[in-house]
């Protein structure tokens, strides 16, 4: 049963950084597809920021954390990180990690998710 496990986020004040962890367990790696970050702020649609596609190692970003977040893995411990730098008042929300396999690309798991607040 493949289960995420997310830690870290937390506040810090604009311009400040975070890391937050996803560890991926219950899957074989060879059958690793891409790992995802969404987000979701209060009273908001929850949105994709950054994507790891596995086999070829693409990332790609959304345009309003281009340049400050960095999608990044640990293949020995199967774990996927978010940097997030630069941070904004606008990057408040609960950040979820999202998991696809290769043989049902099309199903989603998902992490806990994780608060980051960032403070003007």
């Amino acid at each position: 049963q493949v289960q995420l496990a997310e830690s870290g986020g937390g506040s810090v004040q604009t311009g400040g950084s975070l890391r937050l962890s996803c560890a991926v367990s219950g899957s074989a790696y060879s059958s690793y597809y891409r790992l995802a970050w969404f987000r979701q702020a209060p009273g908001k649609e929850r949105e994709g920021v950054a994507f790891l596609y596995f086999v070829t190692g693409e990332t790609h970003y959304a345009d309003s954390v281009m340049g400050r977040f960095t999608i990044s893995r640990d293949n020995a411990k199967n774990t996927v990180y978010l940097q997030l730098s630069s941070l904004k008042p606008e990057d408040t929300a609960t950040y979820y990690c999202e998991f696809r396999m290769r043989e049902r690309s099309d199903f989603g798991y998902w992490g806990q998710g994780k608060q980051v607040i960032v403070s003007s």
